[in-house]
């Protein structure tokens, strides 16, 4: 099977931007509300540089998407890492929309949820969708995510406070 996620890097900031700009209007439903800036390379490298600092501190997983020739497709992150009695993250995903419904997030989220077992010994990762997200929670539950609960007014997304349903991947065999 094909590497399905990478590591971000700063030289990722271009391909982003175009990304960026090429979805906007694709992803505004899902995503709060960004300034002009957000959708040039220089606003990709900061959020880019900003996402690599948490990483430095262990509070994040950073990836690109990639697609069938290796080329940047959207983004994974697993964030919020928590240690402690918790072993605990979020995972925020998205994907440039020609590259929906071709199973690469389905793969990339499977990557990212093996790593969070294995690499980063955790035993939970939770993800929250918009309730109008369907096609998100039928790519959680496809890949393994239970639902388990209803946030009201959860995120502030597309300039309005939004309930989202919450889901969560148990690692059965952490210690």
């Amino acid at each position: 099977m094909t590497l399905r996620i990478r590591l971000i890097t700063t030289g990722d900031c271009e391909a982003l931007a175009e990304l960026q700009v090429r979805n906007r209007n694709f992803l505004s439903p899902w995503d709060p509300i960004r300034t002009d800036d957000y959708f040039t390379v220089e606003g990709q490298r900061a959020d880019v540089e900003a996402a690599l600092a948490r990483h430095g501190r262990g509070e994040a997983m950073p990836w690109v998407v990639l697609d069938d020739n290796g080329t940047v497709a959207g983004r994974l992150t697993l964030s919020g890492i928590t240690r402690g009695p918790f072993q605990s993250c979020n995972m925020g995903y998205w994907l440039s929309e020609d590259q929906t419904g071709k199973g690469l997030a389905r793969q990339a989220v499977r990557a990212a949820v093996a790593s969070a077992y294995t690499e980063l010994k955790l035993h939970r990762v939770q993800a929250e969708t918009l309730v109008a997200n369907i096609a998100s929670q039928n790519l959680l539950t496809k890949t393994g995510f239970e639902q388990y609960g209803l946030a009201p007014k959860y995120l502030k997304i597309a300039g309005t406070w939004q309930d989202h349903l919450m889901f969560q991947h148990l690692n059965d065999s952490a210690c």
